[in-house]
């Protein structure tokens, strides 16, 4: 059995509230009787794409399990790629694997540069079925937009799209345990191509649905139902069999 911590859409942005919030959650995450098997976090860390704010965040996201990153729609890939993975930066799609104690974690670039909407452009595609196949044991596969619809008509204006050609990915690699996301902005589940979906909490501000009271209120606006709720994070429990089980945390703030 291991256990993934899944955070999604810190948002960054240099002010005191978005830092306090990603800070109590990494907080919980130190405080586990044992680290995570790893941390993974699904896009939208910065808010803006600065250099400061990927700086921060390497600081924030400091942890003793391994720390897997993937952009978000909010992410730039240049200082993305050099603050945050130390590598030189660059344009192209960012793509990482790791192969931990037998899971194979495979953190995809969903994003389109300039762009809210996402896309798995053909080269991360590749990427994706490439390293699946050369691995036999689980996996996991995360990327911040998600492949469908989900009930929040914000996000779903803006998900993946594309995504037939995904699901031909997925369908031939039956080790994938889940596919995991952000984007929404709240916990959620789903399915895609016969494969449980995991959509993580946001940590800035929580998304509601059309039937929620305030609900017709965008993002921009505000409002206390969306920016009240105490951020949130995914515990995934992979159990041995190959199952994957989620648990919600929300974390004490009072920020």
């Amino acid at each position: 059995m291991k256990i993934f911590a899944h955070l999604s859409d810190i948002h960054l942005d240099g002010g005191e509230r978005a830092d306090a919030r990603a800070a109590a959650v990494l907080d919980y995450l130190g405080n586990l009787a044992r680290p995570a098997d790893a941390v993974l976090v699904t896009g939208d860390i910065a808010d803006h794409g600065r250099p400061e704010e990927y700086r921060r965040a390497a600081e924030l996201l400091k942890n003793p399990a391994p720390v897997l990153v993937c952009p978000g729609n909010h992410d730039v890939r240049a200082p993305f790629r050099e603050i945050l993975l130390e590598q030189a930066p660059g344009d192209a799609p960012v793509n990482l694997a790791a192969d931990l104690g037998g899971v194979l974690i495979a953190m995809c670039d969903s994003t389109i540069p300039g762009r809210g909407a996402g896309y798995l452009a053909d080269e991360t595609l590749a990427w994706l079925d490439e390293v699946l196949t050369g691995h036999k044991g689980p996996s996991l596969v995360a990327f911040h937009h998600p492949p469908v619809e989900v009930g929040v008509p914000l996000v779903d204006a803006i998900r993946q799209t594309g995504e037939e050609r995904l699901a031909e990915v997925v369908r031939r690699h039956p080790g994938i345990a889940a596919l995991l996301c952000g984007h929404v902005h709240t916990g959620a589940g789903t399915t895609f191509a016969g494969v449980p979906v995991r959509i993580a909490p946001g940590v800035v501000s929580g998304s509601l649905l059309p039937v929620e009271p305030g609900a017709d209120r965008g993002w921009d606006e505000g409002g206390p139902l969306e920016f009240e709720r105490p951020p949130s994070l995914l515990l995934h429990v992979l159990h041995d069999d190959g199952r994957l089980t989620s648990h919600q945390r929300v974390v004490p703030f009072t920020g």
